[in-house]
């Protein structure tokens, strides 16, 4: 990465202002302004997040703002109200509220002597969510939008459902919510108020977890703010950007789809972090490429980015697995529109143990059954892996013992796939209540297997999941599934495989008793998306990535990242230890030393599904002088066939004095789930 020095513009950094709500709050902001903007006004661009600009996003905000700045961009990074430096309380994510200060941070944007009046918003999954939410209530000082890692369908494609089935990611992103939201203000920016700010927050925030898991079901709660619901309320120009590592990948595909601004769509190997920063790498010039958007909408000038096709994606190759990558290697692809003409469905069948193309001939129509393991997806990865740590899928022989397997003939040639695999299935369950998880790999001459892809379903919600119903024991249901979309070449020589399992934890929480699935092959078939090569494809091309300079920190003690796997044989457990250390940090600019540990457990025994069992526990240290606070979370989910329970607790400390403290246990019915 090129770290940049030399700008067109001198920029000048105000660490905090304050931005007036309607109704009197106070919304805390960075600033960077370039110098002569009150002279001669610029554009506006801001990102909306409730992620502590003052410490946490310090040094990505410096390398992003400050390289937009350099480029003649006012920039803004606002922490959402009750985060941060702002006041009030932070109850929920997406709220109305939440987007109603969205509109009045645009509208005083528009109204300073250094603005022109036209504002873009940037965001990266908290803030890509909201970019679009903003958007879609038409503000008119809102020119376009730059959506990275963000979803516009938030029961269907967010970290709290997938398929209809329970996401472990749930929990851990509840917890994450849960330890943010127990942190103070800075009191060298709020002064002597930080303390009864805090206690508000403390006392206020509330268990977001609870919330979530009292709507299993998609309801009026998750219809809010996912913008799938009116597209056509979005009238103002977006680009849309994730990686194939990443959770959010398909709103990419559906936005294009969708909307009918003027769209652009672009998917690399990234997991969930800006391309910039993208790791699986390449990364790309991503700030670069978002200056040539705005620039072009924001200050009417012609940078040949709308001549790009209409979506870019990354199609990768086969890799050896591997947990993480330093990069993937692949091509980038372009198609001119979404959905493309040129991608042609090619659909494979199913007899016991083999995935078969249209010319093979079908011999063997028997049912076929299996009864998954609690253990089987202890090597599936994160759902939305941040390339942290080894949080992306491993070998998928570990997993395929406890699944049935269907596996085609070696490939005569290698061909591409881009788009969404769909899987259909004839099934019966002998539970009413049943989960079905399928998983697409691609297998090397040695056995070795990747994950291309794979897509779960609650079968309760095969006709949607709006209103879910149960299961007739034993009795044939059709399905449709599609997984994930997905960009890959199937090289000469390997295999394709089907994998389909009753359970898939850690990933999503199981059924609630054993359950076996029996599959009737003559009625199931995989559709792949294929992809002819293109010469056109040739001609995309990014610059090698750039950003302005980070803050400057010392690291008193280094991150440390691992997973690990337990298998206790003795008590028949099986666990997965998920330990993300950031490590303590000093930022001398504001003379502040911070702290952060995440810790995470997710276990079973045996086949005992009442054992399942999620874990989270979460630290935040911040210190300056005397003053010292530390905040301690946990949170505790396990199930009953009836009920999923939760234990909670927060503590928060000044010093080594305990001055907060509170406990939660709650019942919630399970709803089909």
């Amino acid at each position: 990465m090129n770290i940049r020095r030399d700008f067109p513009h001198s920029v000048t950094i105000f660490e905090n202002i304050w931005i007036p709500m309607d109704d009197g709050a106070q919304l805390a902001a960075r600033l960077w302004l370039p110098e002569g903007a009150e002279e001669e006004p610029v554009p506006a661009i801001v990102e909306y997040i409730p992620y502590r600009k003052r410490d946490n996003t310090r040094s990505r905000d410096s390398m992003q703002m400050g390289y937009f700045a350099g480029h003649g961009y006012a920039c803004l990074r606002v922490d959402i109200r009750g985060s941060g430096d702002s006041e009030g309380v932070l109850k929920d994510e997406y709220l109305l509220q939440e987007q109603q200060d969205g509109v009045a941070i645009l509208r005083w944007l528009a109204a300073q002597t250094w603005c022109t009046g036209k504002v873009g918003i940037i965001g990266l999954s908290w803030g890509g969510f909201n970019g679009l939410q903003i958007a879609a209530l038409n503000p008119p000082e809102l020119g376009a939008v730059v959506t990275v890692c963000s979803s516009d369908d938030r029961y269907a494609d967010d970290v709290h459902y997938m398929g209809g089935c329970l996401l472990g990611d749930n929990l851990s992103w509840a917890a994450t919510m849960f330890s943010y939201n127990s942190c103070p203000p800075d009191p060298e920016v709020v002064g002597e108020r930080w303390r009864v700010m805090w206690m508000e927050r403390l006392q206020g925030s509330g268990l977001w977890l609870e919330k979530w898991l009292r709507h299993q079901r998609r309801d009026d709660y998750w219809r809010h703010a996912s913008v799938c619901e009116d597209f056509a309320a979005i009238s103002c120009p977006v680009m849309a950007c994730s990686g194939w590592a990443d959770g959010y990948t398909n709103s990419v595909f559906r936005l294009l789809e969708g909307l009918s601004v003027p769209r652009q769509g672009l998917v690399g190997p990234w997991s969930h972090r800006y391309p910039e920063l993208g790791q699986p790498g390449p990364a790309i010039g991503f700030l670069q490429e978002c200056l040539r958007w705005w620039d072009h909408w924001l200050k009417g000038k012609d940078t040949g980015i709308m001549d790009e096709p209409m979506l870019r994606a990354w199609i990768q190759d086969y890799m050896p697995p591997s947990t993480s990558y330093k990069n993937r290697s692949g091509r980038w692809a372009g198609e001119p529109s979404w959905p493309s003409a040129d991608i042609t469905p090619r659909r494979l069948f199913f007899e016991p143990n083999r995935l078969l193309f249209a010319d093979e001939a079908r011999e063997k129509n028997d049912p076929v059954s299996i009864h998954s393991p609690l253990s089987l997806g202890l090597y599936a990865g994160k759902w939305c892996a941040y390339a942290s740590g080894p949080d992306m899928p491993h070998d998928q022989r570990e997993e395929d013992g406890g699944a049935l397997v269907f596996e085609s003939r070696p490939l005569e040639e290698s061909f591409d796939i881009l788009g969404a695999a769909v899987l259909r299935l004839r099934i019966s369950s002998s539970q009413p209540t049943a989960m079905v998880a399928a998983r697409i790999s691609d297998v090397a001459p040695d056995g070795s297997a990747i994950r291309v892809s794979y897509g779960l379903l609650n079968l309760c919600h095969r006709n949607g999941h709006e209103y879910p119903s149960r299961l007739e024991i034993n009795k044939p249901y059709e399905v449709t599934l599609a997984l994930n979309h997905i960009g890959h070449c199937f090289p000469e020589g390997n295999r394709i495989r089907i994998s389909i399992s009753s359970s898939y934890w850690p990933m999503a929480w199981p059924a609630p008793s054993p359950t076996e699935l029996t599959f009737y092959p003559e009625k199931c078939s995989l559709e792949l998306p294929v992809r002819p090569r293109r010469k056109e494809d040739e001609k995309i091309s990014f610059e090698q990535p750039e950003t302005a300079p980070m803050v400057r920190s010392t690291t008193l003690r280094p991150p440390k990242n691992h997973w690990h796997v337990i298998r206790d044989l003795d008590c028949d457990t099986a666990t997965l230890e998920v330990i993300n250390d950031k490590g303590s940090h000093y930022l001398p600019e504001i003379d502040l030393e911070f702290e952060r540990l995440d810790r995470e457990w997710y276990s079973s025994q045996g086949s005992d599904f009442s054992s399942i069992r999620g874990e989270t526990r979460h630290k935040r240290r911040f210190k300056r002088g005397d003053w010292e606070v530390t905040t301690e979370t946990r949170t505790i989910l396990t199930a009953t066939e009836v009920f999923f329970h939760i234990s909670a607790s927060l503590d928060a400390y000044e010093g080594e004095e305990r001055v907060f403290s509170r406990n939660w246990n709650t019942d919630i019915s399970r709803d089909h789930m």
